[in-house]
């Protein structure tokens, strides 16, 4: 599977794949306030997206009900 990078400038980062399916699915990871937001397509307009904002807190619920038993925050001295 491949995962697409994109910046946003002033905004963040983007990080996107394609399900089997055929569907985008991805996360873009706001620089300040570290929002996150889930965006898929829409299945009846390619350009197009949904998305769902979620928290940080949100965002680590989500991943753990996603089978990530593990989720560690880097060490910020090294």
């Amino acid at each position: 599977m491949q995962i697409e990078v994109v910046p946003l400038p002033g905004i963040g980062l983007r990080h996107t794949f394609t399900t089997e399916q055929g569907r985008r699915v991805g996360v873009v990871t706001h620089h300040a306030g570290g929002l996150r937001r889930l965006v898929h397509d829409d299945p009846t307009d390619p350009d197009r997206s949904c998305d769902l904002r979620l928290t940080r807190t949100e965002a680590l619920a989500l991943a753990n009900l996603l089978g990530i038993l593990d989720v560690v925050q880097p060490d910020a001295t090294g």
